[in-house]
């Protein structure tokens, strides 16, 4: 789903560009979480134990959601050895049905199964890898919620939350900072973020979206993008990190299409999506991916409407970008001159 990957989660491709502030009234907290690196750049009442707080929370969400802790909830509930749920697992679940519905099940967190056959779960992919064999047990509509319980169809079927889990922590740290009356505040974790307010100078948040060439393995240096924010969230997914090239010579990227079981190659290189909340632009991007190029910027058109928005980076002729994006960011985007709009 992502375009590089840590031990433990997923990672998005914006990187926020914040600069620690000097000024008095602003407060720029680091650290890692989820395996990666999280920062936080808020003005308002923080209190002294926020750091303390977040780590209780990211520790927790890991425990709960991570599918590489093999004593997670998660993993427990993927060997069979428990039915029982907790409320982040619900809330996401719920909204990842609501997404897989959309995109008529090109977006699956029962994928698991499949990802692992091609590498992307551990360290190596099996040699043969049986595809119709793996979807009997691959589906949404396999998984269902009843009275606080996971119900499976079938007892096989995993569940992979990787494609929304991180961006939902994002949701929960901003929570937390709502809770305690901060007013201005950029969340980043791994690269997924969600603002509210205005940065130290008055402005909107600015946050950058990198350029997917493949082998870019920078963290931040090569930005073909910035979009001004304020009170949204931001996710990037795309393929040009997380792929590998098989023994047949064939690229293989992290993408799967979960009705076909297949890799999904085509000229959407990155998708980034602007959403109310974080949890829903991760597993936004993660479904355009899965869609493709034409398909994607049809949906997306549809989308707008309900205030979802795209920056769509495409493959064009001898080796040159083509840009698609929703017209209601043409205000934020820092530049636009020859892209696309929807």
């Amino acid at each position: 789903r992502k375009c590089s990957y840590v031990i433990g989660w997923m990672v998005g491709l914006v990187v926020a560009l914040t600069i620690s502030s000097c000024a008095p009234r602003y407060q720029t907290i680091e650290g890692t979480a989820l395996g990666t690196l999280y920062r936080i750049t808020a003005s308002g009442r923080i209190t002294p134990t926020l750091q303390a707080d977040l780590t209780k929370l990211f520790e927790e969400a890991n425990k709960e959601m991570s599918v590489f802790d093999k004593n997670s909830l998660l993993s427990r509930i993927n060997r069979g050895e428990t039915d029982s749920l907790s409320a982040n697992i619900i809330y996401c679940i719920e909204m990842a049905h609501r997404v897989s519905e959309l995109s008529g099940g090109a977006y699956d967190i029962t994928i698991k199964p499949l990802t692992e056959a091609y590498g992307f779960g551990r360290s190596v992919a099996d040699k043969s890898i049986n595809i119709d064999s793996i979807l009997e047990f691959v589906g949404y509509e396999k998984l269902s919620l009843a009275d606080g319980l996971v119900v499976k169809s079938d007892e096989r079927v995993q569940i992979d939350l990787n494609s929304i889990a991180k961006g939902y922590t994002v949701d929960l740290a901003a929570q937390e900072l709502e809770k305690m009356g901060v007013v201005n505040y950029l969340v980043d974790i791994g690269g997924e973020v969600r603002c509210k307010g205005v940065n130290k100078k008055g402005g909107k948040w600015r946050v950058g979206v990198e350029t997917p060439f493949e082998g870019n393995q920078t963290n931040g240096e090569y930005i073909q993008q910035v979009i001004s924010l304020s009170n949204l969230s931001m996710a990037t997914s795309g393929n040009y990190r997380r792929y590998y090239v098989n023994d047949e010579g064939k690229k293989v990227a992290h993408t799967i299409d979960p009705r076909t079981g297949q890799s999904v190659i085509s000229e959407l290189l990155s998708a980034t999506v602007i959403a109310a909340t974080c949890a829903e632009a991760d597993a936004y991007g993660t479904m355009f991916m899965a869609l493709g190029k034409e398909r994607a910027i049809e949906l997306a058109r549809r989308m707008a409407e309900q205030g979802v928005y795209v920056y769509f980076i495409t493959a064009g002729e001898d080796e040159n970008f083509e840009i698609y994006y929703s017209s209601q960011l043409e205000s934020a985007l820092s530049h636009s001159e020859g892209f696309n709009a929807l």
